[in-house]
């Protein structure tokens, strides 16, 4: 039923302690500073285009073409409008290709 395996509650365990201080740190060294350098503050700006990327890139690149084809027609979309319009392009024509040519 169920194998209770004291190395993988530990292992388990142990990441989450990493995880919280990891955290938690960031946040007390961000509290601690006076003034937020400007690389730092660069990092900080690049950090949304860095996690946008890592969730795009292998949708793009393992996805069939309907996948490629709406990215690149929610790209075009996001340029000009708000990010609804953006995705109501994107799953709109994932929708009508799949529902016309299939998957």
């Amino acid at each position: 039923m169920f194998d209770f395996n004291s190395h993988m509650v530990l292992l388990i365990a142990a990441a989450a302690v990493v995880t919280f201080l990891t955290r938690i740190g960031g946040y007390i060294l961000i509290v601690k500073m006076t003034r937020i350098p400007p690389r730092v503050e660069a990092a900080l700006n690049a950090v949304p285009a860095a996690v946008l990327t890592t969730l795009v890139a292998p949708a793009f690149f393992i996805g069939g073409w309907d996948t490629k084809v709406a990215m690149l027609a929610a790209l075009l979309v996001g340029l000009r409008f708000p990010s609804t319009y953006m995705l109501v392009a994107g799953w709109v024509i994932v929708m009508a290709w799949r529902h016309s040519i299939g998957a």
